[in-house]
């Protein structure tokens, strides 16, 4: 099987923008690839965190992950630190990774412009990233359109790498586009992001998901019932997509042009379904939280895993790169 690699950000619990725009995903790939899914912490700390709250936040995303669907017997889930491989080849990367490349890519021109000092982590993110993936030999990356750049960057470090120290050692990864929209916030403006409050968690009650759906957005133009709408501009309707049956999806688009009923009606029918699918989510993370060292134990699992596999490749870079074995003369 060809093999996977992808990771989130320590975020706490997932929203389901993490859910529909990757995570979703996942779980139906877990079967299709050999995959690796990593909580990447190490990429948390290129900005401003709270130490006190980073292990508590890996540990609720890995839960998140668990109870989402990922299973641990079908894939492998492990934590970035935890790896050590995974910093030795990012500084062995940097050896040849043009300065110019990582100054044009867009996420950190535009993470700059909001900083007072740029720092060296943010502008070297892109080359963990790369570790991250060539450490599995990883030929495939599930990812957003947003991050295709970054995959570009890496294959031009495993180019030049090959090229220095041995031919197609890395494989080139090559993006595997996730199906699903990009979604946006309960506002329809912004990308669903916890700092903006504009998320749904994916753990929520139906009391609490119904209270967040009740005033979201929906197609601008419809400002009374009457009016039709376009839902291919409806927030809501991507959210259907996600959560709601093919037929109920058409119905959904087929009343909306027609205003056949109102948005609060589209509404209640996207909570149902949302509440129905998240529900044995909710129940499988309430049951992972009674049980916290019987989580750590999964991802000490995975950790393992992911070693044994790391360290193969961390020899043979050693290796062709001439460095003195331990032991040596």
């Amino acid at each position: 099987m060809r093999r996977i690699f992808s990771g989130i950000q320590p975020s706490g619990e997932l929203h389901i923008g993490n859910y529909l725009g990757a995570v979703q995903n996942w779980v139906r790939l877990q079967t299709e690839y050999d995959s690796l899914f990593c909580v990447v912490d190490l990429h948390a700390i290129t900005q401003d965190y709270d130490p006190k709250s980073l292990s508590s936040l890996t540990l609720d995303m890995a839960v998140s992950l668990y109870a989402a669907g990922l299973d641990p017997d079908k894939c492998i889930v492990f934590v970035q630190s935890h790896v050590a491989e995974h910093t030795e080849l990012n500084w062995l990367l940097t050896s040849v990774t043009p300065l110019g490349e990582l100054e044009r890519q867009t996420q950190f021109k535009d993470k700059a412009q909001r900083q007072e000092s740029i720092l060296a982590g943010l502008l070297a993110y892109p080359v963990l990233q790369a570790a991250d993936v060539l450490l599995y030999k990883a030929s495939l990356v599930p990812v957003g359109e947003d991050q295709v750049q970054h995959l570009e960057l890496m294959r031009e470090i495993a180019r030049r790498w090959n090229a220095r120290y041995g031919e197609a050692y890395f494989p080139e990864p090559q993006p595997l586009l996730t199906r699903t929209k990009r979604v946006l916030g309960l506002d329809g403006k912004a990308k669903m992001s916890k700092s903006l409050g504009n998320t749904i968690g994916l753990f929520e009650s139906p009391e609490a998901i119904w209270e967040k759906l009740r005033p979201a957005a929906t197609d601008p133009a419809r400002v009374t019932r009457k009016d039709p709408g376009t839902p291919e501009i409806c927030n809501l309707y991507t959210l259907h997509q996600g959560f709601s049956p093919p037929a109920t999806v058409e119905e959904v688009a087929d009343k909306c042009r027609t205003a056949g009923w109102g948005c609060l009606d589209c509404k209640r029918k996207l909570a149902d379904h949302m509440i129905a699918t998240l529900a044995p989510m909710r129940e499988r993370a309430a049951a992972l939280k009674r049980d916290p060292a019987g989580v750590m134990a999964r991802l000490r699992a995975g950790a393992d895993k992911a070693r044994n596999l790391a360290r193969r490749t961390i020899a043979d870079v050693r290796d062709r790169m001439g460095f003195l074995k331990a032991g040596e003369d």
